[in-house]
Formats: C-alpha cells, sequence, structure tokens
C-alpha cells in the first residue's frame, strides 16, 4: 500500500512539474507531405544549427507526418528532410520563438524509385523507453512457424505447458494491433496457434505499460504488431510453408495494398493446417495420514490435432484531407478442428499389482469463429501538432464444442465389467463492445499532453449440455450440465505527461478504471440458481525516467515503476465442473477477487548494445491455477494466491564482432516466491531460475544466411508446480533468390530435446508428476515473395478501441 500511495504521489507531481512552463527554450514543429497534401510518416528531419558541422539533432515524422524539436537555443537552423524515392528537401529558418513551419512539400524523385534496393536488417530487438521491440523477421527461424512460435523465442517470453504465457515470471496479456485477443489459456493457444508468423511485423514487451494502455495484466503487455504496406500503388506479397513433423502441416499467408491519392486499402487472407500430436504419461501416488502408500495411478494419453484455419483481414482508410482520416477494418477467422484421445489408466496397489485398467476412446471437435469491426476517425490540428483520435469496436466469438467420453472398465483378468459414455455439448458466444477516445496535445514548453477514456462492455453466455450412458442406459448429467451468463462493464479515464530535456526524458500517467460485473449461473433440476455482483474502482498511476550520462548516449539509465490489475477469466467465475477425462476435472471459481501488482524496474544500456536489467514485483491475491485431489479425482480450480513476489536480472546483448556474424544473447535470473493459505494448510514455495537464449547469424556469401538459436531453462518453482528443465535447438539456411524472393529451410528442436515436465507439489496425501512430448522437431520449407515499390508512404492509424477484454475469454 505504501508503494502504491508513494507512486501515485510521485505521478501526480511529475505530470504538474512537467506542464510547468518553461522561460527560455524555444521549439521547431511541422509537417512534412507529399504532392497530394497528405501527411508523411517515416521521413528523416536533420536539424543543425548555423555554422555547426556537428551539432545535429535528428528525428523521424510521425503516423500524421508531424515532427517536432524541443529545448532549442535561439538561431538560425538548417533543417533536411529526406526519404527514400523522394529528393532532398533544405531551408534555412529562423528560429526566435516557438515557430510552426509552413507544410513542407516532397518531391518524387522518379530516378531513385527505378533504381532503390532495400538491404538494411533490423536488429531482432530495440530498447524504448516504455518497451521493448522485437523485429519478428530479423529471426529466420520464425519462417513458416506460427505466432505463438514466433512468442516462444522473444527474449522474457516463456510459454508453459498449458499454454499460459509469462513475461519475466509473471502473467502477461497477449494483443494484436493494441486490441486485446479476448481469449485465454487453451483458446488462447489455439488461436495463436492458427496465425502464422509471416503476418506479424513486431512483437512489442511491455512489463510496465503506460496509461493510455488498460491496466490489466500483472506482468504487463505483449502487443503484436501485424504487418502492414504503407507503399504507394498496388502492392503485395505471399508467403507459403510447407511443415513436417511427425505429421505434416502448412502455414500460409498473403496481402494486397492498393493506395492511391485518398484511398488505401489493405487486404490479408492466411491459411494454416493443423495436424500434431502431445503424448502425455501422468503418475500419481495416493498414501494414507500416515505417509504409507495406499494405492498407484498411471495413465497415458495420446493427443492428435488435425484442423484448419482460415483467416481474413481489410482494413480502409479514407483521407478527408491532410488533417482528417476515416477508417474501417474488419477481421474473421474461421477455423474447424478435433481431437482422439485414446487413454490408457491403470491402477494398482503400493507393490504395483495390477487392480484394475481404463481404456477411454475420447474425441472432440470444435468449431471456433471469430468476427470484428472497427470504425476510426483521426484529425490533427496541423497548426499546433494536437491530435484527437476515436475508435468503435464490436466484437463476437463463437465456439461450439462436441465431446464425447466413452470408458471401458477392467478388472486385472481382463474382464470386462463396466461401460461408461459421457457426450458433451458446449457452445459458447461472447460480445464485446468498446469505444474509446484519445487526445494528444503539446505545449510550448515540450511537453506533450495526453488524455483519453474508454467504456467497453461484455456479455458471454456459455451452455454446457453433459449426458450420461451406463450400460445403455442414457440420462442428463446434472453434476456437470450448466447455464452461465457473464456481463461486465469497464470505464477508463487517462492522462499522460511526458517531455525530453537534454539528457533527461521524463513520463507520468495516471489511470482510473471502474468496474462493474455481474455473474449468473442459472442452474439445473439439481442446482440452485446463483448470481454475484461486484464494484470496485482503482487508480494506476506509472512513471518512467530515462536519464543519457553523456552526450554520446555511451550510457543511459532508466527507471519505471507501474501498478497493474489482473481480473478474473469470464469462464473461471462458472463454478460448474467441465470433463477432461474420468479422472480429472476443470472447475470454476465464483469467489476470485481481482489481484494487484506494483512493478519496479531499473536498466542501463551500453552504447546499445547491451542492456541490464533489475526487475521488482509483488503481487497481492494473485490468479492461480490450483490442484485439489479429492477421493483420487483430480480437480484444477483457479485461486487467489495471498502474496507473491519476482525478483530478477536479465541481460540483453546484440554483437557484431565481424562483419559477417552477429550475436544476440538474452539471459535471466528470477527468483519467485509465494506464500499462501492453501487447500492443505500454509504454502510457502520459492525457487530460482535462470533462462538463456542465444542467437547467432552466420552471413556465409552474397545470397545465403545461416542461423542457429535455441534456449535452455532451468527447473521453475511456482506456488504448487515445479516445471522440469527446457530445451531446444533450431538451425535455418536463407538463400536470396531476388530482391523479391527468399527460401528458407529451418530445423526446429533439431536434437529433439524439448520435453514438458514437472511436479505438483501441495497435494493432500497424493505426490504427482508428468511428462509430456510433443511434434516439435520439424522441417520447414518456406517460399516468400514480394512485389511492388519499395517507396513509404504514411502509415494508416492503428485502430485500437477495443484494449483488454479479448485476453479473459476461457474455456
Amino acid at each position: 500500500m505504501k508503494l502504491q500511495i508513494t507512486g501515485l504521489s510521485i505521478a501526480w507531481l511529475v505530470i504538474f512539474t512537467l506542464t510547468v512552463k518553461a522561460q527560455n527554450p524555444v521549439s521547431l514543429s511541422g509537417q512534412l507531405q507529399d504532392q497530394q497534401q497528405l501527411p508523411l510518416a517515416g521521413v528523416t528531419i536533420n536539424l543543425i544549427p548555423q555554422g555547426s558541422l556537428t551539432s545535429k539533432r535528428s528525428m523521424i515524422t510521425d503516423s500524421s507526418g508531424h515532427f517536432r524539436f524541443d529545448n532549442l537555443p535561439v538561431g538560425n537552423y538548417q533543417l533536411h528532410a529526406t526519404m527514400i524515392g523522394s529528393k532532398i528537401y533544405q531551408v534555412m529558418i529562423p528560429v526566435f520563438k516557438t515557430t510552426n513551419y509552413p507544410p513542407i512539400i516532397l518531391q518524387r524523385d522518379q530516378q531513385a524509385l527505378k533504381e532503390v534496393i532495400i538491404s538494411g536488417r533490423k536488429p531482432l530487438v530495440e530498447q524504448k523507453v516504455d518497451r521493448v521491440i522485437v523485429n519478428v523477421d530479423a529471426l529466420a527461424s520464425n519462417a513458416g512457424g506460427t505466432v505463438m512460435e514466433a512468442l516462444e523465442k522473444a527474449p522474457g517470453v516463456i510459454v508453459d505447458p498449458s499454454g499460459g504465457i509469462t513475461l519475466k515470471g509473471k502473467g502477461a496479456t497477449v494483443f494484436i494491433d493494441d486490441k486485446p485477443t479476448y481469449l485465454s489459456g487453451t483458446e488462447l493457444e489455439n488461436y495463436l496457434r492458427s496465425l502464422p508468423s509471416s503476418t506479424i511485423d513486431q512483437i512489442e514487451l511491455m512489463t510496465n505499460p503506460p496509461a493510455r494502455y488498460d491496466a490489466e495484466g500483472n506482468g504487463g503487455i505483449i502487443n503484436i504488431r501485424t504487418k502492414k504496406n504503407k507503399v504507394k500503388g498496388i502492392n503485395g506479397g505471399a508467403n507459403l510453408s510447407y511443415v513436417q513433423g511427425g505429421y505434416a502441416r502448412s502455414n500460409n499467408s498473403a496481402n494486397l495494398t492498393y493506395r492511391n491519392n485518398k484511398l488505401n486499402v489493405f487486404a490479408n487472407a492466411t491459411y494454416a493446417v493443423t495436424n500434431n500430436y502431445n503424448d502425455l504419461d501422468i503418475y500419481r501416488y495416493f498414501s494414507d495420514a500416515s505417509g504409507a502408500p495406499v494405492s498407484n495411478f498411471s495413465q497415458n494419453s495420446y493427443t492428435r490435432r488435425t484442423g484448419q484455419s482460415y483467416g481474413a483481414k481489410i482494413t480502409a482508410d479514407y483521407y478527408l484531407s491532410g488533417k482528417t482520416t476515416l477508417g474501417i477494418g474488419i477481421t474473421g477467422l474461421y477455423s474447424p478442428s478435433g481431437q482422439t484421445i485414446p487413454v490408457t489408466s491403470i491402477f494398482t496397489d503400493p507393490k504395483n499389482i495390477l487392480d484394475s485398467t481404463v481404456f477411454a476412446d475420447n474425441h472432440q471437435k470444435v468449431l471456433f469463429k471469430n468476427a470484428g469491426i472497427n470504425f476510426n476517425y483521426r484529425h490533427t490540428y496541423t497548426e499546433t501538432g494536437r491530435q484527437w483520435t476515436a475508435d468503435l469496436d464490436y466484437i463476437n466469438y463463437n465456439s461450439i464444442t462436441n465431446q464425447s467420453f466413452n470408458n471401458f472398465s477392467y478388472n486385472p483378468a481382463g474382464t470386462l465389467t463396466n461401460t461408461y459414455l459421457l457426450d458433451g455439448n458446449l457452445p459458447t458466444d461472447i460480445k464485446i463492445y468498446a469505444a474509446k477516445t484519445d487526445y494528444v496535445h503539446p505545449l510550448k514548453n515540450g511537453v506533450e499532453l495526453s488524455a483519453g477514456l474508454k467504456s467497453s462492455y461484455t456479455y458471454t453466455d456459455n451452455v454446457a449440455d453433459y449426458f450420461y450412458t451406463s450400460n445403455q442406459v442414457s440420462a442428463p448429467d446434472y453434476g456437470k450440465t450448466n447455464h452461465f451468463q457473464y456481463r461486465e462493464n469497464i470505464n477508463a479515464a487517462y492522462v499522460n505527461a511526458n517531455r525530453e530535456f537534454r539528457r533527461l526524458s521524463v513520463q507520468a500517467g495516471l489511470r482510473m478504471e471502474n468496474t462493474f460485473s455481474n455473474g449468473h449461473q442459472l442452474g439445473n433440476i439439481q442446482k440452485a440458481d446463483s448470481t454475484f455482483k461486484r464494484t470496485y474502482t482503482n487508480l494506476f498511476p506509472t512513471i518512467y525516467f530515462q536519464y543519457k550520462l553523456d552526450t554520446a548516449n555511451i550510457h543511459v539509465l532508466s527507471l519505471d515503476y507501474g501498478r497493474r490489475i489482473e481480473r478474473p477469466y469470464y469462464q473461471d467465475l462458472n463454478p460448474f465442473l467441465a470433463p477432461l477425462d474420468k479422472f480429472t476435472y476443470y472447475t470454476g471459481n465464483p469467489f476470485l477477487r481481482p489481484a494487484f501488482t506494483n512493478a519496479l524496474e531499473l536498466s542501463h544500456t551500453y552504447k546499445s548494445w547491451l542492456t541490464t536489467t533489475l526487475s521488482y514485483s509483488r503481487a497481492y491475491d494473485q490468479i492461480n491455477e490450483t490442484i485439489e485431489i479429492l477421493k483420487g479425482t483430480y480437480f484444477s480450480r483457479p485461486g487467489n494466491v495471498g502474496r507473491s513476489t519476482v525478483r530478477s536480472i536479465s541481460v540483453d546483448a546484440n554483437l557484431d564482432p565481424l562483419s559477417w556474424l552477429n550475436i544476440h544473447l538474452y539471459g535471466e535470473l528470477t527468483n519467485i516466491h509465494t506464500v499462501s493459505d492453501f487447500y492443505t494448510g500454509p504454502l510457502d514455495t520459492k525457487g530460482t531460475f535462470y533462462y538463456l537464449k542465444p542467437i547467432l547469424v552466420f552471413k556465409t556469401g552474397k545470397n545465403w544466411t545461416i542461423q542457429a538459436d535455441g534456449y535452455y531453462q532451468s527447473r521453475v518453482t511456482n506456488v504448487q508446480f515445479v516445471t522440469g528443465v527446457q530445451k531446444r535447438v533450431n538451425l535455418v539456411v536463407i538463400k536470396k533468390l531476388s530482391t523479391s524472393a527468399r527460401i528458407r529451410f529451418v530445423i526446429n528442436d533439431a536434437l529433439r530435446s524439448y520435453v514438458n515436465s514437472g511436479t505438483i507439489n501441495n497435494l493432500a496425501y497424493t505426490k504427482a508428476n508428468y511428462v509430456n512430448i510433443g511434434d516439435t522437431r520439424t522441417a520447414v520449407l518456406s517460399l516468400s515473395y514480394r512485389f511492388g515499390k519499395t517507396v513509404s508512404g504514411e502509415r494508416k492509424h492503428e485502430a485500437n478501441g477495443a484494449e483488454t477484454e479479448q485476453n479473459r475469454v476461457k474455456n
């Protein structure tokens, strides 16, 4: 509480201080436009004081074509504006007071358009004041893979065996283009695995997101930015891949952009084939109160997954003028899939003498559909650099799951003693409505103020109808049949201020969120109706400092603080049972409370290639999976863990020791300490793990590149779970066929060393462990081709009306 109050006070103090008008420095601002007077993003602006050859300041125009230099001594300045495919613009500007220069028109250079070839290579990782940016195409082994596989290779990101995503040891919220996915758990994992990695441009890792982002997610936000062609005319590309593991599969995408005068249209289509397996072994050892062995249970399940995924996205921007843009975006996904899961469960006595065997023939078919539409508006006030944006979003997720659990029980002699069939039909419908507006106002003293409002409404409707058949007699299973409805309304407002001094950059923000939720379990003839309501309002401060210890930017220090909230997933509040097999069930918890986290981070960057970061966070009422065993049956349910403290140190380095060799190395050492009341009494677990992720890129010839990457993670202790060592090695060969085409050959998990294993502790009179082997060793052949010119125009508006709710859908 003291840390929260202190952070809130400092945030208000910094915002107030930053807005106090400075007396001496002046500012110069302006806008770059093309020959149609449309704004140009990505133009390099150099500002040189008259009479100086070395004292230069540089920046790149933003998405609306604007630039702004603050804290300038009065005098004359020479301005240079350069952009590929355009003629250089030069002008001498007297700046003796804060000046907004008239729009600058860049003329196209037709000869340069014919000759330009892009040959630069983006770095894998870029460090910003409030986030780390991962350029996906810079890691060659991402070719032919999925978005989830690209996430697994990002620095500090760990994907656990159940599909949970953590960032530096803490659960993170996943966004796509500043929008939440509205999914969680298995559905989020399946969704990200259905999207080809060729459709994404960058992954933004924000352990402490700024105030304009929703406060949801105790570990911060992972924002996945998809590719958007910024080139005039007709341009496009295609990425085709064939993947061979234990089974064959494929990930493919194509995009097309048309931009001319006032219209910009972008379309993207994806097609993926899923075909893989998981081989899972589970062991449980039961004892009595004295610790003496009572019985043993072992189970093997072989999950075969097949399916297809068809995705499409189209966005259009219409430029009413150089200041005003209207936009619309439509997305859709259609994904049928199936699973066959033969399961063998064996019960023995303490001496491993067979007691009984249960064979299960389990099947699941899922039809998953997603559709969304966004309307957005942007208006820029060119005389001051002010900007106003607004977004309206509607998103719908719909899934129909059909399950069949067919069980056959045998005695030690192999005689069939019982059959049991459970059939389930589980339709789910989720609707999200969101409206958001943001306003940015640069002040004359170099401060940029921003503020915004957001309101979202979510409605989920989940039905589970189960029927059991025993000895050829069928009846409804009312212990599992249920109907759960949930409504949630979140209203938010924020204010943010940032300012850059000569060596110091400061940013501070404050966000307020009000939440109203209402859950209704309709019950059945055996279960009574139940409802719950919750209302709460909270403040979330964020503060960032970045200081350059020298004028050459050799040493840069950064410090940030933020407060976050983690709300329960929608389905986690549903109290009814959902079977995974005859001996394993998932159940929700209507008494879940939101969790709150305070996080502090200090980092040092040396010459832009070596960054060392110290992180500390403490979460209260953290929501975590908990396991309870009752009468031999395994129940998984979410619960509030009293207090969780995470401490870590990480190092991120990017080296070019030789002209033909690039090395990127990420290393992390993290300690997790959890204290809570638990089913079996007090829980106090702690553990330290380390994580290494090296990437080596060899340029062996003019058109050849070889890459080797991988990672090693030691054992991780978190609440009840101890996850075993995980490791893998990936190899890549790239051949550049032309300026427009490349072919890649990738071997993922080349040594087939990736295994998910672990132990589950704090179970009543039970020990449990598991080993899960997946279809991870794959060979990928990928071809990428692009066509069109290579001259950038302005970026489209990044529609971002719905900001958090997508990550809280769980099935």
